[in-house]
């Protein structure tokens, strides 16, 4: 099994181009899968969609989250069909499989004054400091904000990806699509003050092009950058990650009148779906405005 999931995964990463956190989340679940499988003395092969069902009412037994529950039907789905065209099962005992419906909640944001008060929090003496660590740390916060990039993509960037005559950046997302992202005129401060006063401090021969560094000059790691938007977000009552940034971003523009199909192209959706989720945080905005000022409300 340890083979098949190893093939498996290479599939994910190389032909599928999933992300490797996916390939992660994929991975675990089929080995949890056929663990429980195992323990009812069930090979592989011998699964059915009976004992898929059963093992989702397991996971939900026990406290899963729909989403959660939804990404294993996916691991699941996404396996077999792999595994019925390599021959290693003779049928798909998950092509009927069918994953519970999300609950789609409504994103936290930040308001436009939390959002730069937040960027003033990563770096406290703003473009003055001379510390690199503070120079990064306000980059990544003005970046995710003024792009609505996602962490990852944040992370991945280097050096020649940033197009100053034009102000944009060129972001490799989800199954390696490539866009171009506008950023706003503090952002290309904050980036340039980085470049000229915070990289080169933090720069040694293993940094290689990467446009954010860590403290010992490797490429930004995922997990850094997210504990500095939580420290400077925490500060404005609303502490929130990069993905909650990203959603305050997709609902500043729509409320100031962005088209939803330019809002789509800019945060990477495939699905116009996924960026309509925004309309409703800012149609609760409005209703919260509406009953809070209107004196028949």
């Amino acid at each position: 099994m340890a083979e098949v999931l190893s093939e498996f995964a290479d599939h994910l990463r190389l032909e599928k181009a999933r992300s490797a956190h996916t390939v992660r989340a994929y991975t675990a679940d089929l080995r949890g899968l056929i663990s429980f499988a195992g323990a009812r003395g069930v090979p592989l092969t011998g699964i059915d969609l009976a004992l898929l069902r059963a093992w989702l009412a397991e996971q939900t037994r026990r406290g899963a989250a729909r989403t959660t529950v939804a990404r294993q039907v996916s691991s699941a789905k996404t396996f077999f069909a792999w595994a019925a065209r390599e021959g290693i099962v003779d049928d798909d005992p998950a092509i009927r499989l069918q994953a519970p419906k999300a609950h789609r909640v409504l994103p936290a944001v930040l308001a436009p004054e939390q959002a730069a008060d937040a960027v003033a929090t990563a770096a406290p003496d703003g473009a003055d400091t001379d510390d690199p660590i503070a120079l990064r740390d306000r980059l990544i916060v003005e970046l995710l904000y003024s792009s609505g990039i996602r962490v990852g993509e944040l992370c991945g960037l280097d050096l020649d990806d940033v197009d100053d005559d034009r102000r944009v950046l060129r972001v490799i997302g989800k199954g390696d699509k490539q866009r171009t992202v506008p950023y706003g005129t503090p952002a290309a401060a904050a980036l340039d003050d980085w470049r000229r006063r915070g990289r080169p401090a933090l720069a040694t021969a293993a940094s290689g092009e990467a446009l954010l560094l860590g403290a010992r000059g490797g490429r930004l790691d995922q997990r850094m950058a997210r504990t500095v938007v939580h420290r400077a977000t925490a500060a404005q009552g609303t502490e929130i990650g990069p993905h909650g940034l990203r959603h305050s971003a997709a609902t500043h523009l729509l409320e100031g009148g962005a088209d939803l199909r330019v809002v789509q192209e800019l945060l990477g959706h495939s699905s116009l779906a996924t960026t309509q989720l925004y309309t409703h945080v800012s149609v609760e905005r409005l209703r919260a405005v509406h009953d809070q000022a209107h004196p028949r409300a």
